[in-house]
Parts: C-alpha cells; structure tokens; sequence
C-alpha cells in the first residue's frame, strides 16, 4: 500500500530511476517552470551523485525558503523501496504562487501514471496541509492535464477560474 514519507536516501536508485523518466519525457528544460524542472536543471549529471545534497535541501525549505520561494513540506509517495511521485505542500503563498502555483504541486513518475495515485496522494496531503493551518488549499493545474485535473475533483476541488493555462481550484483540507 503506497504512503506518503519524508524523502530519503534509502530510495535513492528508484528516485534516479523516476529522474531518467522524467528527463526522458522532457522534462527539465528552459521552459518547464515546475519545481521538478528547476531541481533537474540546477543539478545536471547522474542523479544518484546530487541526490543526497538536494534532499538535504529540501529538508531545510520547512523552515527556511530559498530565495523568491515559501517554505514548503516536501514528501514522497512511496510504496516498498519504490518511489512512485512527490507532492511539495506551501505553507503560504507569495504572489506567484496566488496565480499559477498553489499550496500544493505533484508529480507523479511517467511509469506509475493512470494508477490512482495523484489522488491519492493528494488525499493523504490534504490533513498534512490542514495541520499548517491551510482551510482551503488552492491547487493550479495545466487546462490539458485531465489526469490532474481528474485527482484535484476528487479530493474536493472546487474549480475558481482559468488563468492562462491553467485551471485554479480550491479543496478544503479536512
């Protein structure tokens, strides 16, 4: 049964495995604006070598933001030794996030899509944002990712408005 974990080193052949998907795919260039596009940027090379310094990164960003960042719980959906996606939860929003990001953004790996587990994991995130203090969680996803669009209607969501390309909704955490 998948369950959401704090990231770890002891995943870290399934987590670079999950990065040459994600790579292989696309993503990680200049105009992927994502989180996960930016982490495959900043540390180019075998990811097996950047993973332990990354992790120990993103285990400060609880407390402390990189710059034009919030603080954030980062946390993966794992089930066994395999990592199968991650979900970041923002504690609060700056004014990018209002418009296109959201208090919390998934990715879930291309070999381990259409199973259910964005919703999934965003329903075992939602109490975890409820326990920052966040009511309603406003989740953004692109107008043509019906799978994300699927996972953020069933834990909730309420949809606002499209901004661009993307759709806006509001889920209640509780």
């Amino acid at each position: 049964m998948p369950e959401l974990i704090d990231p770890t080193e002891r995943l870290t052949e399934s987590f670079a495995a999950a990065i040459e998907e994600f790579i292989a795919e696309g993503r990680g260039g200049p105009e992927d604006r994502s989180l996960l596009g930016a982490m495959i940027r900043d540390n180019p090379g075998d990811p097996r070598d950047w993973i332990p310094a990354h992790l120990a990164r993103e285990r400060r960003w609880r407390t402390e933001a990189p710059e034009d960042f919030v603080t954030m719980t980062m946390l993966w959906w794992v089930e066994g030794d395999t990592y199968l996606g991650r979900i970041s939860i923002r504690h609060e929003l700056n004014e990018h996030l209002r418009e296109f990001g959201g208090h919390i953004g998934y990715d879930v790996r291309p070999s381990a899509r259409r199973r259910g587990h964005a919703t999934a994991m965003l329903a075992a995130a939602l109490p975890r944002a409820a326990a920052l203090g966040i009511d309603q969680a406003l989740i953004t996803c692109d107008t043509d990712n019906t799978g994300s669009r699927k996972a953020i209607e069933r834990n909730g969501g309420r949809f606002e408005d499209q901004r661009g390309d993307k759709l806006r909704y509001w889920v209640p955490t509780a």
